[in-house]
C-alpha cells in the first residue's frame, strides 16, 4: 500500500473515530486540547439535535399538507408555531442562562454547583409556563384570529392550537434540560432525546391524523396530540439521565428547594435572553400577520411552508453555533480567554462552509422540497418565491448565530438583546411594512426584508464581538 493510501485510510479512521466519540456522549474537558476537535465533538450532536427539532414541524407539515383543504391546516400549523415561538423564547432564554452558568461552573471544575443551577432554572421555567399554558388553552381561537387567520381556519384550527399551547410546558422542559446538558459538554444526550421524541412523533402522526384500526382519524388535531406525546417521551429520557447519576451532573432531591440567590443570578442572565428571543419572535409574528393580510390564505400557507423548510436547514446551523456558547462558557470559567475567542472563529468558519452548501442545495432542489410538503399549486408558487429570496442571506444568518451564541455563552445576554431590538423592530419590521404596503409589493416585500435585516445583524454582531466586552462578564 502506498504512503498516500495509508494517509487517506488513517484520515478516514480519524474522522470515523471522531464521529463515534461525538455521537456516543461522554463527559469531556473542552478547556484543553485541540480546539478543532472540541468544536466538532460539540457541533456534530448539536447540529443533529437541532435538525431533529425542525423535523417536528416538517412531519406535521407533511401530513397536514395532504389533508383535504390543506391551506387551512398549513396556515393553522404555521400561525400556531409563530405564537409558540414566544414560549420558545422563554425556554431558549432560560436554557441560555442554564448553559452559560452550567458551562462556567464546569469550567471551574465544580459539577455540584452546575447541577444546582440547572435545577433552579427548571423550577423557574415550569412555574412561569404553567400560567402561559392555561391562557393559551383559554384564548386559542382568539389568538389565531389575531394572527390574521380567516374565521374558517380559526374554527378548524382551535383544537390543534389548544393542545399545542396546553402542552407547551413540555417544549420548555425539552429545550431547557438540553441546555443544561449542553452546558455540561454532553451534547449527545440532548441529541438523543430529540431523536427519541421525533421517532415517536413520526410513528404517531399518520396514525392519529389518518386513523388506524380502532384508532379514529383526528385530522389536524392528531398532529398536535402526536407532537405533544413525542416531546413528552423525549423529556422522560432527559429526566432519566439527570436522576440516574451516570452523567457528570447528578441531581439530588434537596436541589429542588428554591434557592433565591441562584434564581436571581439566573434571571439576571435569562431575562434579557428571553427579551432577546421575544423581540425576534414578535418580529416573525408581525411578518406572518403581514403576509396573511397582503397575500391571503395561499400567500400565508406558502410563506409558512418556505419558513419551515428554511428553519429545517437553519436549525442545524444554530446547533453548530451552540457549540460556541459551550466552549466560550467553559473556557472563560477556566480563564482561557484566547482559547474562547479562537473557538468562536473556528466555529464561524465551519458554519460558513455549511451555509454555502445549504444555499446551493436550496436553489437546486427548492421546488422538489416544497412539492413534497404540499400539492396545492398556488401554495407551491408562493413558497418557492419566498424560499429563493430568503435563502440569499444564509451565510450572514450563520455568522450572526455564532456571534449571538458567543455573547449568550459568556453570559452577556444584553448585547444581543440590543442588536435584536435595533435589527428586528427598528429595521426589519418598518422595512417589511414599507415594501409590502407602501410600495405595494405584498408578501415579496416581506421576503426581501428578512435577509437584508439578518445581514445588518451579523455586521453589528461582528463589530461588538471584536470590542471584547463579552470576555469580562461574571456569572
Amino acid at each position: 500500500m502506498s504512503n498516500q493510501q495509508t494517509a487517506s485510510t488513517g484520515k478516514l479512521s480519524q474522522i470515523l473515530n471522531l464521529l463515534k466519540q461525538a455521537l456516543k456522549g461522554e463527559d469531556l474537558d473542552f478547556t484543553q486540547g485541540s480546539i478543532r476537535k472540541a468544536v466538532l465533538l460539540l457541533a456534530i450532536p448539536m447540529m443533529l439535535e437541532m435538525a431533529m427539532e425542525s423535523v417536528f414541524a416538517l412531519v406535521d407539515l407533511y401530513f397536514v399538507g395532504h389533508l383535504h383543504n390543506s391551506s387551512h391546516a398549513i396556515q393553522t400549523v404555521g400561525l400556531t408555531e409563530s405564537v409558540l415561538t414566544i414560549i420558545y423564547s422563554l425556554a431558549i432564554g432560560m436554557s441560555m442562562a442554564a448553559t452559560a452558568v452550567v458551562a462556567r461552573r464546569i469550567g471551574e471544575k465544580n459539577p455540584e454547583a452546575a447541577a444546582k443551577a440547572g435545577v433552579q432554572a427548571i423550577i423557574v421555567a415550569v412555574a412561569v409556563n404553567v400560567v402561559i399554558s392555561i391562557l393559551g388553552v383559554i384564548y386559542a381561537s382568539d389568538i389565531l384570529l389575531l394572527m390574521g387567520a380567516s374565521a374558517e381556519t380559526a374554527v378548524q384550527g382551535t383544537p390543534f392550537a389548544r393542545i399545542m399551547m396546553g402542552g407547551s410546558v413540555i417544549i420548555v422542559l425539552l429545550f431547557l434540560i438540553n441546555g443544561i446538558f449542553r452546558g455540561a459538554g454532553n451534547a449527545a444526550i440532548a441529541m438523543k432525546s430529540l431523536w427519541i421524541a421525533n421517532i415517536a412523533n413520526i410513528i404517531l402522526c399518520p396514525v392519529l391524523i389518518n386513523g388506524f384500526g380502532p384508532i379514529p382519524a383526528f385530522g389536524l388535531t392528531g398532529a398536535a396530540i402526536a407532537t405533544t406525546i413525542g416531546r413528552g417521551i423525549g423529556v422522560c429520557y432527559q429526566v432519566y439521565h439527570l436522576v440516574s447519576g451516570k452523567s457528570l451532573l447528578k441531581l439530588h432531591l434537596s436541589y429542588f428547594k428554591p434557592h433565591f440567590e441562584q434564581i436571581k443570578a439566573l434571571l439576571k442572565i435569562a431575562t434579557p435572553g428571553i427579551f432577546q428571543f421575544i423581540i425576534a419572535s414578535c418580529s416573525w409574528i408581525f411578518l406572518a400577520q403581514l403576509v396573511a393580510t397582503t397575500g391571503g390564505d395561499h400567500g400565508s400557507a406558502g410563506y409558512q411552508t418556505a419558513l419551515r423548510l428554511m428553519m429545517f436547514f437553519m436549525l442545524p446551523a444554530w446547533g453548530m453555533s451552540n457549540a460556541a456558547a459551550t466552549l466560550v462558557g467553559q473556557n472563560l470559567g477556566a480563564k482561557s480567554l484566547d482559547r474562547a475567542e479562537q473557538s468562536v472563529m473556528k466555529t464561524a468558519k465551519y458554519i460558513v462552509i455549511y451555509m454555502i452548501a445549504v444555499m446551493a442545495f436550496t436553489f437546486i432542489g427548492g421546488y422538489y422540497f416544497i412539492s413534497f410538503f404540499t400539492n396545492d399549486k398556488l401554495v407551491q408558487e408562493v413558497a418557492l418565491h419566498a424560499l429563493q429570496i430568503m435563502s440569499l442571506g444564509y451565510i450572514f444568518y450563520g455568522i450572526g448565530m455564532v456571534l449571538i451564541s458567543t455573547f449568550n455563552g459568556a453570559g452577556d445576554t444584553w448585547t444581543p438583546t440590543w442588536v435584536n431590538l435595533f435589527g428586528f423592530w427598528l429595521f426589519q419590521i418598518p422595512l417589511a411594512f414599507l415594501l409590502a404596503k407602501h410600495f405595494e409589493m405584498g408578501p415579496t416585500g416581506v421576503f426581501i426584508a428578512i435577509p437584508v435585516a439578518e445581514t445588518g445583524i451579523a455586521i453589528a454582531g461582528y463589530i461588538l464581538f471584536k470590542k471584547g466586552k463579552w470576555k469580562t462578564i461574571k456569572v
